[in-house]
């Protein structure tokens, strides 16, 4: 395709949740992109240019919500208040100014509040019977507090807490690793808000295994040997922020599609359109076809020109320490997903990752991720493989999320000239 003056083209920035790593003994030193059988994502990095990210900057270990954030243009030090909000508006809550909202996990634990696991074995049916339980919740301390739960995908919920005198200025119940019980909740300033906040949520905890102990969804799970979603633990707090939109930002039409509701969230802040999709489970399990399909007929059929896309796979089994799995989730997204949209010959796309979720760390590590531009009249490198390593010697060099934005405003004729 030839670009001419005042021709826009529409663009994709796809972002694989945490599909960056570090090398690993069992793969002969290589990282699970370098391992895994790519040859779309490989034919996509030969005919664009390629480079390195950091999401934030050098060394910064990024949250998947402060990494989008930065890929989309915001300050994540200027707009960020907590992950919270953003979870809570992308599961459907609506939240309003005042607000304090949570991320959660359904999480197993003891008769004695010993956490045994922190994501109730990955649960993926009955968390909405059991919210409708939780919802009942009144605390006879703070009666005048409205409490309000709701499930994301898997082992994720959301919880928001409406009423006078609240604040986000307090620490996470998440113990982080199992045999411990939640961690106290304690307030990180000294205002009566924040302390009476962090009284709420340690009740609230105790009071939601008191609530679905026995719920039937967990007494089910119990008898075939699957750990029960018996205890909410909140964390992430935030108030809930104002951004401005994307669409007046750039200029553009801009749609989000995601299987998660943190980036949902985050796409709906923006201003975003969130393009649902139906059956997508989430993880390791996602449905491909659906994600797939969804981005082609969006693509070609609807009159959005800049789309935001988040696949989620790589960076659950990163924090399971599932090497296997995350070569092989790798693999099929570019079976499935890739191998289509390489057909797409007259759209910028941008393939890259959030963040890396180390299999040696469980956890997101401030490495810097693979990047790919692939386009009409995109400068070319010699590079031949997408992977942390060959990108690095890439075209693009290292750049930062912040730079994206720009770099496909520009590349798409959305760009204004700085200067005379």
């Amino acid at each position: 395709m030839n670009i001419f003056k005042g021709d826009t083209v529409k663009g994709i920035v796809l972002i694989m949740d945490g599909m960056g790593d570090r090398p690993i003994k069992e793969l002969n030193n290589q990282t699970p992109l370098q391992a895994a059988n790519t040859p779309n994502m490989d034919k996509m990095a030969s005919e664009g240019i390629t480079g390195i990210m950091d999401s934030i900057a050098p060394g910064i270990i990024p949250g998947s919500d402060t990494a989008h954030l930065s890929i989309l243009g915001y300050n994540p030090y200027e707009v960020y208040t907590g992950r919270g909000p953003f979870e809570a508006n992308g599961v459907g809550v609506d939240v309003l100014p005042g607000d304090i909202a949570f991320r959660c996990n359904f999480s197993t634990a003891d008769e004695d509040l010993i956490v045994t696991d922190r994501r109730a074995g990955r649960i993926k049916e009955g968390t909405k019977e059991i919210v409708e339980v939780l919802n009942t919740m009144v605390l006879k301390d703070y009666p005048d507090i409205k409490i309000i739960f709701k499930e994301s995908t898997g082992h994720r919920a959301v919880l928001v807490l409406r009423g006078e005198g609240l604040s986000d200025k307090v620490s996470d119940a998440d113990p982080k690793v199992e045999g411990n019980k939640p961690k106290e909740v304690k307030a990180l300033d000294d205002s009566p808000e924040a302390k009476k906040t962090a009284d709420i949520l340690n009740q609230l905890v105790v009071k939601s295994y008191e609530m679905v102990k026995d719920h039937p969804v967990n007494l089910k799970r119990i008898e075939e040997g699957e750990p029960p979603a018996n205890i909410i633990i909140p964390r992430g707090a935030g108030e809930v922020p104002v951004v401005e939109s994307l669409n007046d930002k750039y200029e553009v039409n801009s749609a989000c599609i995601a299987e998660t509701g943190l980036i949902m969230g985050i796409g709906r802040f923006a201003g975003m359109d969130i393009i649902e999709m139906e059956d997508v489970t989430g993880g390791i399990d996602t449905n491909l076809d659906n994600i797939r399909d969804t981005i082609i007929d969006q693509v070609k059929n609807s009159d959005h020109d800049f789309f935001l896309i988040n696949i989620d796979g790589a960076d659950e089994a990163g924090h399971d320490g599932q090497i296997k799995e995350k070569k092989e989730f790798i693999e099929k997204v570019d079976e499935v997903v890739m191998s289509e949209l390489i057909k797409l010959e007259d759209v910028y796309i941008f393939l890259t990752a959030d963040h890396s979720t180390p299999i040696s760390v469980l956890n997101h590590s401030g490495d810097p991720v693979p990047v790919l531009i692939r386009g009409p009249e995109v400068r070319v490198d010699d590079v031949t493989e997408f992977s942390e390593v060959a990108c690095a010697k890439g075209g693009l060099c290292r750049i930062r999320g912040s730079d994206v934005m720009n770099i496909m405003m520009d590349l798409m004729n959305y760009a204004h000239k700085f200067g005379a």
